[in-house]
């Protein structure tokens, strides 16, 4: 996918006078400027399920996708660590029963394990425009505010001091068996955030959370992008 086909997406669902892309889609915007992002598939039906699984690997994370429903988390519409057939399936009826009355798919992707997660994204300030953000991620990131801004663009000297301003900062490096993350990686997500913001006017918020560090390279798992 290229940057023509992003922009296509958001214009799509502006027509639509929608105010979010689901997560799939802004994962595909992601995709679109190089960000790593979960091998993913959408499933409309059951009949969709077995073969996504098949396709991906289990374990398998699965959720509800729907551009409507901005925390997943609370509507009980996550399911991970799903190891068969039969649990997927389980977990894809259980899930559209809870979508309910919003419109939406069932979202099954790879389970990514790593015990570093990071918050990233981007926010449109009135006074200085697109700003970048970066910042200790998971289910602390509102109790912790562990997090620092730029303003785009983003040189790769912007985007490695933005990393070492958070109180966390260590937390990138090597520790407890695990390797230092590549930060160079991180860098280039931080700059394309940027450049999202600098380049599609309707995007007004983008949410990566959690960025997990997965040996030492990071992948984008769950993806908010609200629109004008």
């Amino acid at each position: 996918m290229n940057k023509d086909s992003a922009i296509l997406i958001i214009k799509n669902a502006m027509q639509k006078r929608r105010k979010a892309l689901s997560e799939y889609e802004a994962k595909q915007v992601l995709a679109a400027y190089g960000i790593p992002v979960t091998r993913e598939c959408l499933a409309e039906k059951r009949a969709d399920v077995e073969k996504a699984a098949q396709e991906i690997g289990y374990p398998l994370v699965m959720k509800g996708c729907s551009s409507e429903i901005v925390h997943k988390t609370e509507k009980g519409l996550i399911y991970t660590d799903i190891r068969s057939d039969a649990e997927a399936l389980k977990a894809f009826d259980q899930i559209k029963e809870r979508l309910n009355v919003y419109s939406g798919a069932v979202l099954i992707q790879e389970m990514i394990p790593g015990r570093r997660e990071l918050v990233m994204g981007m926010t449109r300030d009135d006074q200085f425009g697109p700003c970048v953000m970066f910042g200790l991620g998971g289910i602390f990131t509102e109790i912790l505010k562990d997090i620092s801004f730029r303003r785009a663009p983003l040189e790769k000297s912007d985007a490695l001091e933005i990393m070492q301003e958070i109180k966390g900062h260590n937390i990138l490096g090597a520790f407890r068996g695990m390797e230092a993350a590549d930060v160079e990686s991180l860098a280039d997500i931080l700059i394309q955030l940027g450049k999202i913001g600098l380049e599609i006017d309707h995007v007004q918020e983008i949410d990566l959370n959690p960025v997990i560090i997965f040996g030492k390279k990071p992948i984008v798992v769950d993806a908010l992008m609200i629109l004008e």
